[in-house]
């Protein structure tokens, strides 16, 4: 099947379905010829958003995209590429940083995305996300520095990442454009944007928010904890009720019943994976379904 596009707000921008996670990009010790081969595919499959970060790979996984994407220029045009910045990693890529920290100073962040621009050999970010909550940020200069990139044509959209409700609405009282997405950690063992208002504050906003981790870190196949056991057993219980879907497929179609339009990350360089894993867009949960999967997460019924 083609995967649909959709907007992550009502302003825009469009992005697929489903997202390729370049997270682990330096660890598929692709050549630069396999990756445009990986890119090519999953565009002919519809999957045309890829997620990076400057600091993913220890600083080297957009040079690496980069690499490939220089080899056919054309193919940028059929992209849409997010990146996020605001975290410093201690790494001999960075000597100069000296302990684990986050700055979403005005400097910072223009200094990342020039830096992002370059290694992924691209004039634009289609978006650009604050990667984690920064407790020093000044909403005044953060949104400042957005504001000129997206003045400036290096950046068309902009959101954030890892962000509460209330910090998202600190950050978004400042700019003059909407924060299109929030990207967060959301799986079905992962469940506490459902209760500490963050998927409430996107469906209110009608923006598409985005999973990292969807299928928990792997975590619902190789761990031997009893509510890991127990929410396998429920999702292959369910997938048997679907015709077949595999325990992985069941994870994602539940997150996509979700009425916030939640978009999954897929952090893998397999395509047969990324193939199965499309399957989940043709399946909707009943509400029994989803209810037996929340439940065997948490352990008890619904109060």
């Amino acid at each position: 099947m083609r995967v649909p596009a959709l907007s992550l707000h009502v302003q825009g921008p469009q992005c697929s379905r489903l997202v390729i996670g370049a997270w682990r990009l330096a660890e598929w010790r692709m050549t630069s010829e396999e990756v445009l081969i990986f890119l090519n595919t999953c565009v002919d499959l519809g999957i045309t958003t890829i997620d990076h970060a400057d600091i993913y790979g220890n600083y080297t996984c957009e040079a690496l995209f980069g690499a490939a994407l220089q080899k056919e220029p054309r193919l940028r045009d059929r992209l849409q590429l997010v990146s996020k910045c605001g975290i410093k990693l201690v790494s001999a890529h960075r000597p100069q940083h000296q302990i684990k920290h986050y700055d979403t100073s005005r400097a910072h962040i223009l200094a990342s995305v020039d830096n992002s621009l370059q290694q992924l050999h691209t004039d634009y970010l289609d978006l650009l996300l604050i990667h984690r909550p920064d407790p020093l940020m000044n909403a005044d200069e953060t949104a400042e520095a957005l504001m000129s990139l997206i003045y400036s044509g290096k950046v068309r959209y902009v959101g954030v990442s890892n962000f509460t409700p209330s910090q998202f609405e600190l950050l978004a009282s400042r700019l003059n454009v909407p924060l299109v997405t929030n990207q967060i950690e959301i799986s079905v063992l992962h469940l506490e944007p459902f209760l500490d208002g963050t998927l409430d504050q996107c469906q209110r906003l009608k923006i598409a928010p985005m999973a990292w981790s969807p299928l928990g870190g792997g975590a619902l196949f190789h761990s031997s904890e009893i509510r890991a056991k127990r929410l396998y057993s429920s999702l292959t219980e369910v997938g048997q009720e679907l015709g077949g879907l595999t325990a992985d497929q069941v994870a994602l179609a539940w997150l996509l019943t979700h009425p916030a339009n939640i978009i999954p990350l897929l952090g893998t360089g397999n395509l047969d994976r990324i193939r199965v894993a499309a399957i989940a867009l043709e399946t909707r949960l009943t509400r029994e379904q989803w209810f037996k999967i929340w439940s065997a997460s948490t352990g008890t019924d619904v109060p």
